[in-house]
């Protein structure tokens, strides 16, 4: 699966980060998000109470290392995914 994280990145379907991610959300345009389950307490609030109100899915399935590495950075916490299609790849 993190091979096509990349390719979800490298294709412009993802917002990367949590501002991002956020203003993802708030426009309406995040399919899916990805949220590393070793977050921080504020930021996984942050995110899921966001994602909740706009009735987009969370997956915590990941930690921080699985979700920066495919994206060749580091320290990732969340992820939006903006493509139904890669979306589905990931939804639990």
């Amino acid at each position: 699966m993190p091979n096509r994280l990349g390719l979800a990145y490298r294709a412009g379907k993802l917002a990367v980060g949590t501002e991002r991610a956020v203003k993802a959300i708030q426009n309406r345009k995040a399919e899916l998000i990805l949220l590393a389950n070793d977050a921080s307490n504020l930021t996984i609030k942050k995110v899921t109470d966001k994602a909740k109100y706009y009735q987009v899915k969370v997956n915590q399935e990941f930690n921080t290392q699985s979700l920066s590495k495919p994206l060749g950075k580091s320290n990732i916490k969340t992820v939006a995914i903006l493509d139904k299609g890669f979306s589905k790849m990931y939804e639990k």
